[in-house]
């Protein structure tokens, strides 16, 4: 009797459980999704894609720690990149999430040499702001075999 009362419980939990992870991991999947378009339409970062307190970022052509409060006048010559097998992980549901992916393209950021092979992890930390999912945190590591940018400044 116990067995079947668990059973039912876990039944009628689990989808409410599933229901209410899938909008954070839909909504953030969506942000990834265009924030890419935006930059490979724009070539230059979607201006909304980040925190109003800032992120913490290690770009993929290594170097320290950067704090990046105004991404607007990051600019590409050329951008064509594209996000692949994105992973959501809520962390806090509807506020904080860890996103996984990787991104693959070409790009030449303006007065930079261009990189035809950027193939990059990426792990970012999304928090929600005034009803929208922005960056927080992210960190850029190249793949073996590709290429991050040049870029070690801001």
């Amino acid at each position: 009797m116990k067995k079947h009362f668990l059973l039912v419980l876990f039944i009628l939990v689990t989808p409410a459980f599933a229901v209410a992870q899938s909008a954070t991991v839909r909504e953030v999947t969506e942000t990834i999704m265009e924030n890419n378009r935006y930059l490979n339409e724009n070539m230059t970062v979607n201006p909304g894609s980040y925190s109003s307190e800032g992120a913490l970022e290690f770009w993929s052509s290594g170097g320290l720690m950067n704090k990046v409060t105004d991404r607007e006048a990051t600019g590409f010559d050329m951008v064509n990149v594209e996000a692949k097998h994105i992973t959501v992980l809520p962390i806090v549901e509807g506020q904080v999430a860890v996103a996984h992916y990787y991104s693959e393209g070409a790009m030449k950021p303006k007065g930079l040499a261009g990189v035809s092979n950027y193939m990059t992890r990426v792990s970012q930390v999304y928090v929600k702001e005034d009803g929208r999912w922005v960056i927080r945190s992210s960190h850029w590591s190249p793949v073996a075999a590709g290429s991050g940018t040049t870029q070690t400044v801001q």
